[in-house]
């Protein structure tokens, strides 16, 4: 795999952030493996695809938890290696303990996810611009951030795997505002200060059961939904399954996977992100090529 870490200044977040970006280079070659092999070759291996100048690679933003960073993500799971065998390209924006959201103390994480991220990322990288080359995953933070995104922004994402999100954004507006109330929630104050008072929520930018709706009112083209929860996670599983169960009745494609015998840490989301890697999304598994090339 090639992986690097690209820091620059946003302008939606008002400083400099790191960016993860994983790209599947073991399966492709420098030159045309048809004509000679040569090069750390095995007898009977089968040529690889070739570089080609501007080609692209569908794309799975994947979204770290509370707590994590970009970095931590490739350190606590093998999504590398998941990636690489699946020939696809990662990014994993670091977004801090934001819920992804355009929060009430002025950061807009939402602004730099939807709007900022994909432009910079598909104008430096060799990421594929279309919608169907291009999916959302988050585990346990970003579960909740890879939801609410996908509902905000159906227009950027084929599919949404939202893994243990069980804190943040929710379809289930009311739970959102009583755990603002709770004194559980007033004893982390980021929480208040990230979505502001529960009496403001109906109707904000935060109320992604209103956008939900509206999205199927007026036909929206909406990604398919995966939502996924352990069946030891407790209160979070029974969140995410009340979120499914939501966007059921709304109308929306989703799939609710009860993942037997997994509690809320990284053997499940190591676990789910192969799964979702290799099983759940429509992936083609090998490089876009431009069509004068193929």
């Amino acid at each position: 795999m090639g992986i690097l870490r690209f820091n620059y200044r946003s302008q939606a977040i008002g400083g400099y952030v790191n960016i993860t970006i994983v790209y599947p280079t073991d399966y492709l070659s420098y030159y045309d493996m048809t004509k000679e092999l040569r090069h750390h070759v095995f007898p009977g291996q089968k040529p690889l695809p070739k570089y080609v100048p501007g080609m692209k690679f569908q794309t799975v933003y994947l979204i770290h938890g509370g707590g994590d960073d970009d970095s931590l993500t490739y350190r606590y799971t093998n999504a590398e290696y998941f990636a690489q065998r699946n020939n696809v390209m990662l990014v994993t924006p670091s977004i801090v303990n934001s819920f992804g959201v355009n929060t009430n103390y002025g950061v807009e994480y939402s602004t730099f996810l939807t709007e900022e991220l994909p432009v910079v990322v598909q104008t430096l990288f060799a990421s594929s611009p279309k919608r169907e080359d291009n999916f959302i995953v988050g585990y346990a933070m970003g579960g909740n951030v890879a939801l609410g995104t996908a509902i905000m922004r159906p227009d950027l994402y084929n599919t949404c795997i939202d893994i243990s999100g069980g804190i943040g954004l929710t379809v289930n507006t009311e739970k959102l505002k009583e755990e603002l109330d709770s004194d559980h929630f007033k004893r982390f104050p980021l929480y208040g200060a990230t979505f502001g008072k529960s009496d403001e929520i109906d109707g904000s930018r935060h109320d992604i059961r209103a956008i939900a709706k509206s999205n199927k009112e007026k036909g929206v083209r909406l990604p398919k939904f995966y939502l996924i929860a352990g069946s030891k996670e407790g209160f979070i599983g029974d969140r995410v399954k009340a979120d499914a169960d939501t966007l059921k009745e709304m109308g929306y494609d989703v799939t609710y996977i009860c993942a037997e015998g997994y509690r809320h840490d990284f053997e499940m989301w190591n676990d789910y992100i192969r799964i979702a890697l290799d099983e759940i999304l429509p992936l083609k598994r090998e490089p876009i090529y431009p069509d004068s090339n193929i």
